[in-house]
């Protein structure tokens, strides 16, 4: 348990980012993986929309910290490559 007030305060900030960060990161992968099962099946359009809508969340996730921001880039550049790559 935090002895200061100050710190009382840091715990409970950190309680509420990780909840943040948690659905963040949550979001990012259940949206990811939406794309990549798009790709599985073959459908280019449904493969492009969902990429579409996964972009973003991926931008934002990264420039919060929730992920890398090297790392969410890397992930958006994989993920276009394989749906360009789809016939």
């Amino acid at each position: 348990m935090a002895n200061t007030t100050s710190a009382q305060k840091a715990a409970r900030q950190a309680i509420r980012r990780t909840e943040r960060n948690k659905a963040s990161r949550s979001r990012v992968k259940t949206d990811v993986r939406a794309v990549e099962e798009a790709i599985a099946s073959g459908d280019k359009v449904k493969a492009a929309a969902a990429l579409k809508a996964v972009e973003p969340v991926l931008a934002r996730s990264g420039r919060t910290g929730v992920v890398h921001k090297k790392a969410a880039s890397r992930k958006v550049s994989r993920l276009t490559a394989r749906v360009k790559a789809m016939a």
